[in-house]
């Protein structure tokens, strides 16, 4: 133990509840000595060589002398292989059903004892030991798989190790460890022990020498990934976060990959804890030869499959979101300016508060109640002293345009006679160990028990306690503390890994529910809304989550450390997270602890302002976050930057459909369009906003000025009108009153005009090129579909003509039309 650690948890949590904090730490190192199985020798096993193969429609099956792997390719291209017995289903990032394989690929021999697939867009060959690379249509290779590697209990005679293509990779535990890789038998510890019939195993893989990383979720380093061992384990990391820190909330082994040769997401079904080594590749190193980019994968157990995507940008989101499940559709308000605090403390502050706001004339769409509104911070409850009336308090903001969003943790006091928990044990709700006893943590109310969201009907059970959250006249929620969470004062802040889950009737302990945990408890929580209010798009967002969460909502940045590292960290989380699949997100505007300086707060809003989810929140004990706190210069700046959003809400309701339709995120990198820009990939202090925008946020202290790398085309500076002339970078005016944000070349995309009527802005194409975009209609908060506008624009003799296409030609617009740029 940390004593060092265990001050800080008294000072933080009080003396009594870290007193239980610590008791608990005990209390969950007895549980894991007992109920984890202790791990001795283990044996490693690579494939071996091949012996036959089994051709079927997508691909096939293919045998090796100790291990089988089963390889497919979907109708859409997408690649899914399995060792082992490996496959697609169960999981939970899917959908639904796996997609089709291709009827016109088959397994075929190829050269040298090996196997390949070829099909319209990806050719798939296995080598007689168990190599897996996928090339472009053209021969180009986009990713090699080396043989991997397996350690499993010795449990009779057998060989040690074997020879493969996969030579040098390593033995290692899941805290990243690593061990001479030509021992039979190595040591491990109780974090990354065996489950029977299952095996800790690592994956090597190989990119072109240019390729870039991004994406495993949120990573405050980025968004491209640099030379590193990322984990990936949802953590808590108890307190403000910033570009050094890993793990953080939400992690997801989703690789994005983009080189030269095109673009690819892979990604490794497996829930269990894990570890991912990236390092980027050198063109012309060693004899003039190039040396390929490496990520190595190492899991502590699970099942080792793999899904790659392949592409454009845009095409691999596509049907990454085919695979996965179409991002929930927030409703309209959503994307409005919201505000939040962990400290309202009673119904009187929230009121001055909105009056602040409608009084200096800012609009405001949402604010969020923390656990202080509970009572005693008990899960759904209402402390009645300080909200003596919360219904009557959400009709009387609604009234004035602003919903009231509930925050909502998993954890459930343990206290009988709590009818909550009365309930939940009743209805056998709970995470138990391996004894069949109540797993208890300590969270805010005290020692708590865990939903297990891993059972249906416990998730049944939970959505239906979301009816009190409606008739409090909330609209929205947003969880908190699901990694899930429990105060210690010394290792893992969560529930013991022993702990025993439902994992949809399979069974199984926290070591595989862990990183599941908090996209179980969104989708209880989204069906649970979606039955209660049927009429109405649910609002939720997450601070944890998995691969697949887009389907029923959002995420935040959780507790980004006020600063300018933590504004950085803001950025690569959203353009990370939203290379992953998760387009509706955004961080703690100012930060979430501490004060920030009016410029800090300023230029935190302005770059909020351009993002999905524009929240400003704070901890209890930091500065304020209200815009007019910070004196009249950043209150007027501050207003203009919500003028512009609020401009721009039909372009966001825009995104926010075509992200439903398509996958692809409302902020994008600047090498979006451009994947074969190198420069453009190296570029992280901007971001395009669908694909009309650029905007490049001032990250720094002092600056009234920046650099822009432009991708290529003609970009026009929105402030001054001012046309540039891209691919190349720009030094552009940055006062502190804006951030600096460019146009396309032939842009048309929605905004509000005069009385808030919709109009179409049109940035001038340049001579010789046309351009266009898409709108989408704001058709309200329920489930009416909406359609996709298509727009063309083209200079005719010196004019702007600007054209609706449909399938019988083309049209006047409909609506009012602007140009700019001529």
């Amino acid at each position: 133990m940390d004593g060092r650690e265990l001050v800080r948890s008294m000072k933080v949590f009080g003396a009594v509840q870290g007193l239980r904090a610590v008791r608990s730490a005990w209390r969950r190192r007895r549980t894991d000595a007992w109920g984890l199985p202790p791990l001795g020798a283990e044996r490693a096993r690579v494939p071996g060589l091949a012996v036959e193969a089994e051709p079927a429609p997508g691909g096939g099956t293919v045998r090796f002398a100790r291990s089988t792997l089963r390889i497919c390719v979907s109708s859409g291209g997408t690649v899914f292989w399995g060792w082992d017995g490996a496959g697609p289903l169960p999981s939970y990032a899917l959908a639904g059903e796996a997609p089709d394989a291709d009827p016109r690929a088959f397994l075929e021999p190829d050269t040298d004892g090996g196997w390949r697939i070829v099909s319209e867009r990806v050719t798939v060959t296995v080598s007689r030991h168990g190599a897996v690379e996928l090339r472009t249509p053209g021969g180009v290779m986009l990713r090699r798989d080396l043989p991997p590697r397996w350690w499993e209990p010795v449990t009779g005679p057998g060989e040690d190790t074997a020879a493969g293509d996969g030579g040098g990779t390593v033995a290692g535990d899941g805290e990243g460890a690593r061990a001479d890789a030509g021992a039979g038998a190595v040591a491990g510890n109780g974090a990354g022990a065996v489950v029977p019939g299952s095996a800790r195993w690592v994956q090597r893989s190989e990119v072109p020498a240019d390729a870039r990383f991004f994406g495993l979720g949120g990573r405050a380093a980025g968004p491209r990934l640099r030379d590193g061992s990322y984990r990936l384990w949802n953590t808590d990391p108890k307190g403000g976060f910033g570009p050094g820190d890993d793990p953080l909330y939400l992690t997801m082994p989703v690789q994005f990959v983009v080189s030269d040769a095109g673009t690819h997401l892979a990604f490794h079904d497996n829930s269990w804890d894990g570890r991912v080594t990236l390092a980027e590749g050198e063109e012309g190193a060693g004899s003039g030869h190039d040396r390929p980019g490496t990520s190595e994968v190492r899991m502590t157990g699970g099942p080792l499959r793999c899904w790659v995507v392949v592409g454009t940008p845009a095409r691999v989101l596509h049907g990454w979101a085919a695979l996965t499940g179409a991002p929930a559709l927030p409703p309209s308000w959503a994307l409005g300016p919201q505000h939040a605090r962990w400290g309202f403390g009673s119904a009187r502050e929230v009121r001055r508060v909105v009056a602040g706001y409608r009084e200096r004339g800012l609009p405001l769409s949402a604010v969020h109640l923390d656990i202080d509104h509970y009572d005693g911070h008990r899960v759904f409850t209402v402390d009645r002293e300080r909200f003596p009336d919360l219904p009557g308090l959400a009709e009387e903001l609604r009234e004035q345009g602003v919903r009231l969003v509930s925050i909502v943790d998993p954890a459930v006091k343990a206290e009988p006679g709590d009818p909550l928990y009365d309930g939940g044990s009743a209805a056998d709700a709970f995470v138990k160990d391996a004894r069949g006893q109540e797993i208890r943590g300590v969270v805010w109310p005290g020692e708590c028990a865990y939903p297990d969201f891993t059972d249906p009907a416990v998730r049944k059970w939970w959505g239906g306690l979301y009816e009190e959250r409606l008739r409090q006249g909330f609209a929205g929620v947003w969880h908190d503390m699901n990694e899930p969470v429990s105060f210690v004062p010394f290792g893992d802040p969560t529930l013991p890994r022993s702990a025993r889950h439902a994992l949809e009737g399979r069974g199984g302990d926290h070591r595989e529910a862990h990183n599941v945990y908090a996209l179980t408890m969104a989708e209880a929580g989204y069906e649970g809304l979606r039955r209660l209010r049927p009429d109405e798009r649910p609002f939720l967002f997450s601070r944890s989550g998995w691969a697949g969460m887009q389907r029923y909502g959002g995420t935040w940045s959780g507790d980004v450390s006020t600063g300018w590292p933590g504004l950085r960290a803001s950025l690569s989380l959203v353009l990370g997270l939203g290379l992953c699949g998760v387009p509706y997100s955004g961080p703690d505007v100012g930060g979430f602890d501490g004060s920030p300086s009016p410029e800090l707060f300023l230029r935190w809003y302005q770059l909020g302002a351009w993002l999905p989810l524009f929240r400003t929140h704070a901890a209890i004990d930091a500065g304020r976050r209200e815009p007019w706190e910070f004196g009249p210069e950043v209150l007027e700046h501050a207003r203009a930057a919500l003028a512009e959003r609020e401009r721009l809400r039909p372009y966001f309701t825009t995104l926010a459909r075509l992200a439903r339709m398509t996958g692809a995120p409302y902020v994008r990198p600047v090498w979006w369009g451009a994947p074969e820009d190198r420069v453009l990939r190296d570029c992280e202090d901007a971001f395009l906003l669908g694909d009309a925008l650029l905007v490049a946020p001032v990250l720094t202290s002092g600056a009234d000025r920046r650099a822009v790398r432009l991708p290529r085309g003609r970009w026009y500076d929105t402030a001054t009108g001012r046309a540039y002339e891209g691919p190349g970078q720009v030094l552009l005016d940055a006062p502190l009153s804006r951030l600096p944000v460019l146009a396309r070349a032939g842009a048309v995309l929605p905004v509000r005009g005069e009385g808030c009527e919709p109009e179409l802005e049109v940035w001038a194409p340049a001579p010789g090129r046309t351009g266009g975009g898409l709108v989408v209609r704001d058709t309200g908060d329920g489930w009416e579909p909406a359609a996709i506008e298509r727009y063309q624009s083209r200079l005719v003799d010196g004019r702007v003509v600007v054209e609706r296409v449909t399938d019988d030609g083309v049209e006047e617009p409909g609506l009012p039309v602007r140009v700019r740029g001529l």
